[in-house]
This record gives structure tokens, C-alpha cells and sequence, in this order.
């Protein structure tokens, strides 16, 4: 018989649960061997994809691949299942494969080898992998996270919140959603408390790209708590284009005032006119904001292409 290790179901935003009924024929995750590898692998491919990690237990890299590879098929839900077999235990069915090292992953679609590599690969290379497999349709927390983004970004904070609430109850280490969450605080102007939630996570989760930018956003809405009425910093600005210091208040308060286009176009201005200014505080001020927005947001975009301009001119 085999053992089940684990399994969790699929996550249904629109319903507001994450989780639900595992795969048909028991766990998502489960040990197998030689006798049972037809029915685990071979049929159950038939209706989900199945990965088969062939490991040993004096593996080093395989104890590095195989928690991420059942992370990942507990992220998707159903979509795949995984099998793992021991080879110093199936040695016959190793050799029928040629598994010559280990970690060697195969994946079985249809009842038939549709994919294979071998080594510790990193996690996303395993999701691309698993990607493949699924025809690209993301795993349901992805989904999730998508359906809270774009609630956020059609003023639904309330709602989101508790999407990335949900995420995080499936997959307590989420860095999109601890993100997602202090957004929807600073949506809602509670500041105070999106700090608060900060102060309280994990090293690792601090230290991942999407909860850094939340931390390099709230850290600008400090810095421009107390930068002054912009209108007054402006009539600083105009009588003396020179006055870096005004200027680079100006753009703050304009960061601060919601008016961001308008403050990087102020900080690339600065630069325009005297590089190194002030050990090149516009430029990191500009590079803080480039990274709250996010990579991919067309005003960072647009205003690394500015700044370039200036800089390469």
C-alpha cells in the first residue's frame, strides 16, 4: 500500500476558501515503490500530470529539491500530483528508468514520460516546469493573488485584504501576500498599522523583493510627512531653478501628495542640473521610488528612461 504524505485541495477565490477535496485517488504527495508504480503514476497520470522524484535518504540536494517540489504541488491544488520513490529501496525500477543520479525527477502525462531533469533546480525553474505540465494556467493561489491585485487596483482594499488573508492561511510565508495586505492598509491610511504588521514578520519574508518595497514605501511616506505645503516649495523652486535643496522638497512633497510623475520628473531634473548632488541623494531618492512602485510599473518605466536619458546624454 502506499502512504500518503499530504495533500490539500484546490483554492477557489470566487468561493472565499482556500483549500477543498484532494486529487481522486487519494493525496497529492504519497510514497510509492516498484509494485504500486503502475497504478500511482502510470493511471493516475491519465487524469493529472504526476511528478515521480527519485531520491535517497543520504541525498544532500535531493533534502533541498523535494521541500520545494511538494511546496509547489500543494500550491497547485490538484493540478499535479507527486510521487516519490526511494531508490535504495527501487533499485530495478531506478535502473528501468536509468536514473543515473540524484535528485532526477521525471513528470507523466497520459500515461507516458512527458518531461525530466535532473539536479536542485531553483523554484522558479521548478514552477516553469510544473507550468508546462499544468498548460500554463498558474496555480490557484497565483489566481488568488491576481483576483486581490486587481481588486486593489479598482479600490477594493476591504476585499483584497481578505483574499491575501486567505493565500496566507494556505501558505503562511507568502511575501505577495504580506505585501498585499500592508498595501491595503496604506490604501486605507493606516499607516501605523502597516508598520506594525512589518515589525512582525520573519527575516526571510523582510528580506524578499515584494515586502522590501512595501518597506522602501512606507519609508518615503515618513520621509515626506514633514516636507511642507508644495505650493510654497514651488515658488522656492521657481525664483531660484538652482535651489536643489527646494527642489528636491518640492518632489518629496509631491511624492507625498500623491502627485508621483510630477516628483520623479523633479528628481531627474536635479540630476539634469548637477549630477552629485548631495552625495547623489536625488538619484537614490529617485531609485526608492522606482522600487515602492515596482519594476514593471509604467511610471518606474517611463522614469528609469528619463533618467537614463540624463545620465548617458
Amino acid at each position: 500500500m502506499t502512504e500518503i504524505i499530504d495533500g490539500d485541495g484546490p483554492i477557489n477565490p470566487d468561493s472565499g476558501e482556500i483549500g477543498g477535496a484532494p486529487a481522486a485517488t487519494g493525496g497529492l504527495i504519497i510514497d510509492s515503490d516498484t509494485e504500486h508504480f503502475g497504478e500511482d503514476v502510470i493511471n493516475a497520470s491519465a487524469e493529472v500530470p504526476v511528478i515521480v522524484d527519485f531520491w535517497a535518504p543520504w541525498c544532500g540536494p535531493c533534502k533541498q529539491l523535494t521541500p520545494v517540489l511538494e511546496k509547489l504541488v500543494n500550491e497547485y491544488g490538484g493540478q499535479v500530483r507527486m510521487v516519490k520513490i526511494n531508490i535504495d529501496e527501487n533499485q530495478a525500477l531506478a535502473q528501468q528508468l536509468r536514473v543515473q543520479s540524484i535528485p532526477m525527477v521525471y513528470a507523466f502525462k497520459d500515461g507516458k514520460p512527458a518531461d525530466a531533469f535532473n539536479g536542485a533546480l531553483p523554484e522558479s525553474q521548478l514552477r516553469q516546469f510544473i507550468e508546462k505540465l499544468t498548460d500554463g494556467n498558474g496555480s490557484p493561489i497565483e489566481q488568488a493573488l491576481e483576483q486581490a491585485a486587481g481588486l486593489m487596483d479598482g479600490g477594493d482594499p476591504t476585499t483584497a485584504s481578505a483574499i491575501f488573508n486567505q493565500v496566507l492561511a494556505s501558505d503562511s510565508t507568502n511575501a505577495d501576500a504580506h505585501a498585499g495586505i500592508m498595501k491595503c492598509l496604506m490604501a486605507a491610511g493606516e499607516m501605523d498599522q502597516a508598520r506594525s504588521y512589518l515589525a512582525g514578520l520573519t527575516e526571510d519574508v523582510l528580506t524578499s523583493a515584494p515586502v522590501s518595497a512595501v518597506q522602501t514605501a512606507l519609508e518615503l511616506d515618513e520621509q515626506t510627512a514633514d516636507t511642507g505645503a508644495a505650493d510654497e516649495l514651488k515658488i522656492a523652486v521657481d525664483a531660484n531653478p538652482d535651489d536643489h535643496q527646494a527642489r528636491y522638497d518640492y518632489a518629496l512633497a509631491l511624492y507625498g501628495g500623491g502627485q508621483t510623475e510630477e516628483a520623479i520628473d523633479e528628481l531627474v531634473e536635479i540630476i539634469k542640473r548637477n549630477r552629485t548632488w548631495n552625495s547623489d541623494a536625488a538619484r537614490e531618492q529617485l531609485l526608492k521610488i522606482f522600487e515602492a512602485l515596482g519594476h514593471a510599473d509604467p511610471l518606474t518605466v517611463e522614469g528609469r528612461r528619463k533618467l537614463s536619458a540624463v545620465l548617458f546624454s
